[in-house]
């Protein structure tokens, strides 16, 4: 007969969770880690909404290329490009939160050149060459966003 006495004891008593210091320590882990990635973490929702409005101003641009390509001459408003069904829907600009904030770049003709009357769109306007962000904000690399 073998018996059990002490030995079954201290292993019971070693195994009873964690010391305050090592509590501690993993705590002070833990907070390091969180204050290393919160400055990361502040400016994502800017970085999501210049993401967006990277993402609008390349569609914009690509549909107004598209109306020319196809009709000869440049839209006379963002709304011609919905109602000619080039955009369901006027795209919104992140940071002023509208679809009217948009400021347009129309296209120049030189004063000496009379423009034929195919080159200009049905209305007989100037056409839309660039489109940009009507916000008066700067971008996290210090670039306005109304120059983008």
């Amino acid at each position: 007969m073998i018996r059990k006495t002490g030995t079954l004891r201290q292993v019971r008593k070693r195994q009873h969770g964690f010391t305050l210091l090592e509590l501690i320590i993993v705590v002070a882990m833990i907070g390091i880690l969180a204050t290393m990635a919160l400055p990361a973490l502040k400016e994502s929702p800017r970085r999501a909404k210049e993401a967006v409005l990277k993402t609008n101003l390349r569609t914009i641009r690509d549909v107004i290329n598209q109306h020319f390509a196809d009709k000869g001459n440049y839209p006379s408003g963002l709304e011609a490009l919905v109602e000619s069904g080039y955009l369901r829907d006027i795209p919104r600009d992140p940071f002023t939160g509208a679809n009217d904030t948009w400021e347009l770049e129309y296209e120049e003709f030189d004063e000496e050149f009379e423009p034929a009357e195919t080159d200009l769109p049905e209305d007989g306007q100037p056409g839309i060459i660039d489109v940009f962000s009507g916000s008066d904000l700067e971008s996290l690399d210090g670039e306005p966003y109304n120059e983008w």
